[in-house]
């Protein structure tokens, strides 16, 4: 894939002056937004991607910021000709699913994220799904940003948008964009593990409820699997945020660290929390398995106590049917209904005293 990628790329240096012209720009229709800015502040849209670059390449300050939704091969090989990206880094971008991580690609940073979204529900099942995953590539270099999204979530005009209106932080140049991606997102984890809570704290109080039932193991397992994909996006993400918040990469200055050193330990928390999750699940689960069991028993013990119950009218029907010509009482006249009161009699007996002990 990526000797394809290249000569996408090749193709689409030998073909640059079409890049400038706004009427036949080829990015695609995978551009979401293309924009730059200057001493923090937005500048006003004109021309070409290739034309916004080459503006502030000349000035010599800013940065352009494009945004791209689940780009093509194609597509996304001539963004990678336009800014120098490298074949490996635009391979991730393209084919998504790939494990969070920050590499540094010469003088530029490419980072990866993965999206997660609540999937709410009125009534929880077995089979309900309870969290989306998407990805969301970061590139970053001395005068751009490009995102990459993949998926139906994870949108980053409100985040645009609130960047925009504090030109302090944009003055910070593309590492301020990351952090602020990177913040949004483990934002949006804090939101979905929180939902997930309310889930886990349903399931739990079924579970220890008077009618709970024998079907609530579905839930709990779905839980779990659920739980296991939020992990995964989370859990990885901890040391890339880690190496931006302690280590010198590219486009991250000094004074943008300490703000990646508290993404990082709300990342750290999360994930003590999802810990706790699985935990507690695990738990949960054990203690319904316990019930059932105990749920069983009480059955059996039921089951037993009837059986010794029938088995006293059972053994009496049983000696009077045997064919002999000398039994007792064979002859007498009030020998049906003795029998009949002897059995009742013993039943009774016998279904009182396992009243007493609890079986019945």
């Amino acid at each position: 894939m990526i000797r394809s990628i290249r000569r996408a790329m090749s193709r689409a240096v030998r073909r640059k002056v079409d890049l400038s012209h706004p009427a036949r720009s080829p990015l695609g229709s995978s551009v979401v937004n293309c924009v730059s800015y200057e001493d923090g502040v937005r500048q006003p849209v004109t021309g070409s991607p290739a034309e916004t670059l080459d503006r502030v390449r000349r000035a010599g300050r800013g940065f352009v910021w494009l945004g791209l939704h689940e780009p093509g091969q194609e597509e996304f090989a001539r963004v990678a000709a336009l800014f120098g990206l490298h074949p490996v880094a635009v391979e991730n971008a393209v084919r998504g699913q790939q494990r969070p991580k920050v590499e540094p690609y010469g003088k530029g940073l490419f980072a990866v994220f993965r999206t997660c979204g609540y999937v709410h529900h009125e009534h929880f099942t077995a089979t309900s799904d309870i969290v989306n995953t998407g990805d969301l590539m970061v590139f970053t270099g001395d005068d751009f940003v490009i995102t990459v999204r993949h998926g139906s979530h994870g949108s980053l005009g409100p985040l645009r948008e609130t960047l925009e209106a504090d030109p302090d932080r944009l003055r910070r140049g593309p590492g301020a964009v990351l952090h602020a991606v990177a913040d949004t997102v483990v934002d949006a984890y804090a939101d979905v593990a929180d939902a997930v809570q309310h889930d886990i704290d349903a399931v739990e109080s079924a579970v220890f409820s008077v009618d709970a039932g024998r079907g609530e193991a579905g839930r709990i397992y779905q839980l779990k699997r659920e739980l296991m994909e939020f992990r995964r996006a989370v859990v990885p993400l901890d040391r890339p945020m880690q190496t931006l918040a302690t280590r010198p990469v590219p486009t991250v200055d000094a004074g943008t660290q300490p703000y990646f050193r508290d993404v990082a330990g709300r990342l750290a928390r999360l994930n003590e929390q999802l810990v706790s999750f699985d935990s507690l699940l695990d738990t949960v689960l054990q203690a319904h398995l316990a019930q059932v069991t105990v749920g069983q028993n009480e059955d059996m013990r039921k089951i037993t106590a009837w059986a010794a119950i029938v088995a006293v009218p059972t053994m009496v029907c049983g000696m009077y049917g045997m064919n002999f010509s000398h039994m007792p009482e064979l002859r007498w006249t009030y020998g049906y209904p003795f029998a009949l009161g002897l059995m009742a009699l013993a039943c009774y007996a016998i279904h009182r005293g396992f009243r007493r002990n609890g079986w019945l």
